[in-house]
């Protein structure tokens, strides 16, 4: 079966089977239905790899995210498809997990596939991948890129409006030995998101203790540690902002443990809202960074670059705003460490 023989058994020309099962707009509805007739009965298959040669699109989008395993990746990676499926793309999907070998192997597979743009959803950026796919003139979009470069759109996290609600909301509840327990140093994100925990403490004229500076990793293991370093303290925290929810989560594991109560002896606010986050005992109060949101970004901003063929030098910024949502693992302090 091949496009000869479906435009006879449908009765019109090759040139119409072509544009219709191109799903060129310009095709009329009756002819359309016609050829998809026959295609669906005999099980029709288009070559997509030649047809991207002679159209020069595949098609196809290639996202990159850090660890698939991380359920908020495994859940923008599955919003990212939603979308794609909705417009006719189909995705390549990799994870590198932070090693450079896999990222070279990655970057080679999505130029072999001839892909129409990628989205690096990783939270850091990677020269490399910026190099090795601009020479080709493949569009990119970027989360937090930084600095503004040609040709590359970045979609800008505004970790400050979420982060200056949970602290607003604790310091409303009567905390003021807050901790932050950040992400791991060499992702770009992390500090922005510390920073930002750093400015609300200021802005409501609390002080930020060395000791409740907690350096973290994005694990539930890292939450973990947080609690069991923080517990030997003078004056123990008794509130957690986590710099995502894994680690919010083995704050929870940790504090059920050694039997601390959440909220009722220490209150805990992750970020990222995974799905996972309704369903902690208590459910956790965390600062939401949509990962639908994120995901229909990164695709708007490829399907606009990808129209233009990667031709265009100017600079696209998309913004994503995060907000607080409260659930159950916060709570008034306790009296005996509140002040006032």
């Amino acid at each position: 079966m091949n496009l000869r023989e479906i435009a006879r058994r449908a009765g019109v020309s090759t040139a119409t089977v072509s544009r219709a099962i191109n799903r060129v707009p310009s095709v009329n509805p009756y002819l359309a239905r016609r050829v998809w007739k026959v295609v669906d009965e005999f099980g029709y298959f288009p070559n997509t790899q030649a047809r991207a040669l002679v159209s020069g699109r595949s098609r196809i989008f290639g996202l990159v995210v850090s660890e698939i395993t991380n359920p908020f990746f495994s859940e923008v990676a599955q919003a990212f498809e939603n979308v794609a499926v909705q417009h006719n793309y189909e995705v390549l999907l990799t994870s590198t997990i932070h090693d450079p070998k896999r990222m070279e192997l990655a970057v080679r597979r999505m130029i072999e596939r001839r892909v129409d743009g990628v989205a690096i959803v990783t939270f850091g950026m990677e020269e490399s991948l910026i190099d090795n796919f601009r020479l080709r003139r493949v569009p990119l979009v970027f989360v937090d890129v930084g600095s503004q470069i040609p040709g590359v759109s970045n979609i800008k996290i505004d970790y400050q409006n979420g982060i200056r609600q949970a602290v607003q909301h604790l310091a409303a509840l009567r905390h003021v030995q807050i901790a932050f327990v950040a992400g791991p140093a060499h992702l770009k994100t992390a500090p922005a998101r510390k920073d930002a925990f750093e400015a609300a403490m200021r802005e409501i004229g609390l002080e930020v203790p060395p000791e409740l500076l907690i350096q973290g990793n994005h694990s539930d293991e890292s939450g973990m540690m947080a609690v069991r370093g923080s517990h030997s303290l003078p004056k123990r925290p008794t509130a957690m902002v986590c710099s995502n929810d894994m680690t919010a989560i083995g704050v929870l594991v940790q504090a059920y443990e050694w039997g601390i109560a959440v909220p009722q002896e220490l209150s805990v606010v992750g970020f990222d809202d995974i799905s996972l986050a309704q369903f902690t005992i208590p459910p956790l109060t965390t600062v939401e960074m949509s990962q639908k949101k994120l995901a229909t970004l990164a695709f708007k901003a490829l399907l606009d670059e990808a129209i233009q063929a990667g031709n265009s030098a100017a600079t696209h910024e998309y913004v994503l705003t995060t907000y607080l949502l409260l659930r159950g693992s916060t709570a008034l302090a306790p009296t005996s460490l509140s002040v006032g």
